[in-house]
């Protein structure tokens, strides 16, 4: 974990693409896109039927590593509004043991909106918690520091000849937008104007490495 100053807060960023909140004891992540292999299966598009599985093995890792007692879930936390629907069975176990054991808020994104909660948890459109609004998706009018998703930031890089790609958190003043945490999810250039657009100011490209937060400005 690096620890991150956001708008006077307190935060780490994880290089697995989520915040830790440590005065609230609360993991942030966006875009788990649950039930995305699935739902393309509908589709005729076949792909492995693991992805669900992935993501929650990996956010109950960060779960115990942290020691969190709220998961704050920033929109497209399924792919789709009955994702939660088709939930394999060793998927299911693992979400409900995690909400269980946490204070744990779903905010609706654009593919789950009109999502029915039968996993449990509350969902909500978006809170303001403490000093940061979280929200699926920025809203480049609203000034109050504001935690989103939406649009799965990578940083792409040509370095020694060779492209490279991570995921990345993309921060101005007043917001910040996680990269997607699901294990199927593509991602959107940090720089491309969309981000640009809905930042609304000057931003930067932050990427985690052990010890440190690696910052890289990113073009209006």
């Amino acid at each position: 974990m690096v620890p991150y100053s956001f708008c006077g807060i307190a935060l780490s960023a994880l290089a697995q693409g989520a915040l830790f909140w440590p005065a609230r004891s609360a993991l942030l992540v966006a875009d788990l896109h649950l039930e995305k292999a699935s739902c393309y299966a509908q589709g005729g598009q076949m792909l492995p039927p693991y992805d669900s599985l992935a993501t929650l093995t990996d956010l109950a890792a960060l779960v115990r590593t942290t020691g969190a007692r709220e998961i704050w879930c920033l929109g497209d936390s399924f792919h789709d509004r009955e994702g939660c629907e088709r939930l394999p069975a060793p998927a299911r176990r693992m979400l409900d043991a995690l909400i269980d054991r946490t204070r744990w808020t779903w905010i609706i994104g654009n593919h789950d909106a009109g999502f029915v909660g039968h996993v449990g948890g509350e969902i909500v459109e978006e809170a303001e918690v403490d000093g940061l609004v979280l929200r699926h998706e920025a809203d480049p009018a609203d000034p109050r520091p504001e935690l989103s998703g939406h649009f799965h930031p990578k940083l792409r890089l040509t370095l020694k000849g060779r492209n490279v790609a991570r995921r990345c958190f993309v921060a101005s003043g007043t917001k910040l937008i996680l990269p997607a945490f699901g294990a199927l999810t593509g991602g959107l250039d940090a720089g491309d104007p969309a981000i640009a657009r809905a930042m609304g100011a000057p931003c930067a490209a932050l990427v985690p490495v052990a010890d440190r937060l690696l910052r890289f400005p990113l073009a209006a």
